[in-house]
């Protein structure tokens, strides 16, 4: 089975991030895909959300990149059947300090996809969950990565912010992977009674035209409070319209498998 690598990165906090890749992985997963998810952030939210707790001393991504623990024995069983994760908790934030004088850092986790390519190779997609900034674990999702996945919230000052990252997109594909593409743009927070959502999801499809999912994802309670409870939105109500427009995300990003997006250009 082929597995796609997907980052989903934004470098501004409070975008979607971990909303999208929680509730996004748990629809493909509920739709009978073979997901796994690896939170790359210290922060852990992702791990929380799928119902995993955030301060597992063994079991995480931290101890994988640094060689203490193998894959087989971090990959944890989720909250959602057919939904696995590698977990992440604060350790992971001293990452960059520990590795300064490793000159392949940024391949840490490439390194070890592909040598436990057996364990790995089950999974349909494998979504990975970035810290809020570019730092070294964002650049090592991007390294590892075959798609990006973009939340852009419909605000004041969201398209600026993403020009910039595309321009790290670039100095990546340049660099260190010349494969990388944006898989897709996703808007979130929408609110249909404001004008400016409008007008950004407007400029947002002018600029980057097809690259922008026809779905939109709400700004909604029920989204906001899901993780609370330690569960997916698509667990906790199924029927609000934040987990309605997920599933819709889920159904377009199944649809986009014989449509590449090109390059993040």
């Amino acid at each position: 089975m082929s597995k796609s690598i997907v980052s989903i990165i934004n470098q501004k906090g409070g975008v979607g991030k971990t909303t999208t890749v929680v509730n996004l992985a748990t629809a493909l997963a509920e739709m009978g895909k073979r997901i796994l998810v690896i939170d790359l952030d210290p922060q852990g939210n992702a791990t929380t959300g799928l119902g995993r707790s955030n301060s597992e001393e063994q079991k995480n991504i931290y101890n994988l990149l640094i060689g203490r623990s193998d894959p087989k024995s971090t990959i944890q069983k989720s909250c959602v059947e057919n939904l696995d994760i590698i977990g992440s908790n604060v350790n992971l934030s001293g990452l960059e300090v520990e590795t300064a004088n490793d000159p392949k850092r940024a391949f840490l986790l490439k390194k070890i996809l592909e040598e436990n390519n057996d364990v790995f190779s089950i999974y349909e997609n494998i979504f990975i969950d970035c810290p809020p900034s570019l730092s070294l674990l964002t650049v090592m999702s991007l390294v590892v990565a075959d798609e990006l996945l973009v939340p852009l919230q419909t605000e004041f000052f969201a398209l600026e912010g993403i020009t910039q990252l595309v321009k790290t997109i670039d100095r990546i594909k340049i660099k260190l992977n010349p494969s990388l593409s944006i898989r897709g743009i996703l808007l979130t927070m929408f609110d249909k009674r404001n004008k400016l959502s409008s007008q950004v999801d407007s400029e947002a499809r002018k600029y980057f035209k097809d690259k922008v999912y026809q779905t939109v994802i709400p700004r909604n309670v029920r989204l906001s409070e899901a993780p609370s409870h330690g569960m997916p939105c698509l667990i906790y109500d199924k029927n609000c319209s934040g987990s309605k427009s997920y599933i819709n995300l889920a159904e377009e990003f199944i649809n986009q498998n014989n449509q590449p997006m090109g390059s993040a250009a």
